[in-house]
C-alpha cells in the first residue's frame, strides 16, 4: 500500500510502498477514504510530541470501510464505515482503566503516534477504539468529528453544566465544531482569534458566535467558561481575566506553549484551570449521537493524499478554514 511516512522529526513526509498491515483477532482492516489533519499532527512533525514511533505514519482522523476482521470481532461487519480516533488501545488494568478514567491510561496507544494512523490506503485498529459514522455524512465530512469534534466535546463537558457565555480561543477544527453544539443548547459564543483574522471571525459569526473579536482583547461580557484550542500559553491569562467568578479555562490541546506568570488575582474567586487529555469511549458515542442532532456540519478543505506535507504547512500558517482533510 502507499502511505505518507514520517521517517525523521521536522522532516518532510515520505511517499511510500509498504506493507499492509497484518491485524490481530481484535483488530479490523480498514481501507481508508479520508483523514482529517490535526493540530496534534503537526506537533508531532516538529517534535513538540517527543518519542514517537518511527518511521510513523501520522494520522486519528480516519474514515473508511471495514474490509477484514479479526476472528474476535463482535461489533462490525465488513462494508460498515468505521472512525477511528486518537485513543488506541487501553489496558483496562490500571488504576484509572478500573475506575473510568481510560484516558489517562498508563498503558495507553495513540493512533497516528505510538500506533500507525491513517495517512495510507489502510490502516489497522482495534474494534473496542472504532465508532460506526452517523448516517448523513460523507467520509470527507466525517473525518474532523474523531479528534476535533471528539477533544473538543470533552473539553466543552468538563466546562460544566451552567453555562450562558462560552469563550473559544482559536477558531479552528475543534472549535468550528463545538460552537454548533454549544448555540444548539442555548450557550452565547464569544469566538477569539489571531489578531485581525477577520476571516476567521466572520467564520465564527456566521455559525452562530454573539461576538468574534482578537485573542489579545476582553470580550464586552463576562465568560461562564473558556476553552482554549490554540497552543498559546499567552492565553491562559487573558482567558482567566475574561471569565467569570467560579468559571473555568479548559486548556482543550495536547501541547501548548509555556504559561507566562501572572497575578493570583486573576486566579481567585474560585476560578479554575484544568486539561484535557485524550478522549474515552464514552465521549465518541455521545458525540456520534449528538452531531446528527444539532446538525453539525464539518467546514473542510481538501487535499489529496500525496499532498499532506501542503496540508501541514497550511495548518501551520493558519491557511486552513475549518479542518483540512486528506481523500485517500
Amino acid at each position: 500500500m502507499k502511505a505518507m511516512i514520517l521517517e525523521e522529526q521536522g522532516k518532510q513526509l515520505v511517499l511510500k510502498e509498504i506493507p499492509v498491515p497484518i491485524i490481530s483477532e481484535e483488530q479490523i482492516l480498514i481501507k481508508v477514504h479520508a483523514c482529517g489533519v490535526c493540530r496534534t499532527d503537526l506537533h508531532i512533525y516538529d517534535g513538540e510530541l517527543k518519542e514517537p514511533k518511527l518511521p510513523l505514519v501520522l494520522g486519528h482522523e480516519i474514515i473508511g470501510e471495514v474490509i477484514e476482521m479479526g476472528g474476535n470481532i463482535k461489533d462490525f461487519r465488513k462494508g460498515d464505515i468505521v472512525g477511528v480516533p486518537w485513543l488506541g488501545y487501553t489496558c483496562g488494568k490500571c488504576k484509572y482503566c478500573l475506575i473510568g478514567k481510560e484516558n489517562l491510561c498508563d498503558n495507553a496507544k495513540f493512533t497516528g503516534y505510538t500506533n500507525d494512523g491513517g495517512y495510507a490506503e489502510y490502516t489497522a485498529a482495534n474494534q473496542k477504539y472504532c465508532f460506526k459514522i452517523p448516517a448523513g455524512y460523507n467520509m470527507l465530512e466525517a473525518a474532523p468529528l474523531l479528534c476535533a469534534g471528539l477533544i473538543g466535546y470533552r473539553s466543552y463537558r468538563l466546562c460544566g453544566d451552567n453555562i450562558k457565555n462560552l469563550g473559544i480561543y482559536g477558531f479552528g477544527g475543534a472549535a468550528h465544531i463545538i460552537a454548533q453544539i454549544a448555540v444548539h443548547n442555548g450557550d452565547r459564543v464569544f469566538a477569539f482569534t489571531k489578531e485581525g483574522d477577520e476571516q476567521a471571525q466572520e467564520f465564527a459569526r456566521s455559525l452562530g458566535a454573539v461576538w468574534a473579536g482578537d485573542s489579545n482583547t476582553l470580550p464586552p461580557e463576562k465568560l461562564d467558561a473558556s476553552i482554549i484550542f490554540a497552543p498559546a500559553g499567552s492565553l491562559v491569562p487573558m482567558a482567566l481575566k475574561a471569565t467569570d467568578k467560579g468559571g473555568v479555562v479548559v486548556c482543550g490541546g495536547i501541547h501548548m506553549s509555556n504559561i507566562p506568570e501572572f497575578e493570583y488575582s486573576l486566579l481567585w474567586e474560585e476560578r479554575v484551570i484544568r486539561s484535557v487529555a485524550n478522549l474515552t469511549r464514552e465521549d465518541g458515542i455521545e458525540l456520534m449521537k449528538i452531531a446528527p442532532q444539532v446538525p453539525v456540519k464539518t467546514h473542510t478543505q481538501i487535499y489529496n493524499f500525496a499532498d499532506a506535507n501542503i496540508a501541514l504547512n497550511d495548518l501551520r500558517s493558519g491557511n486552513v478554514t475549518g479542518a483540512a482533510v486528506l481523500k485517500v
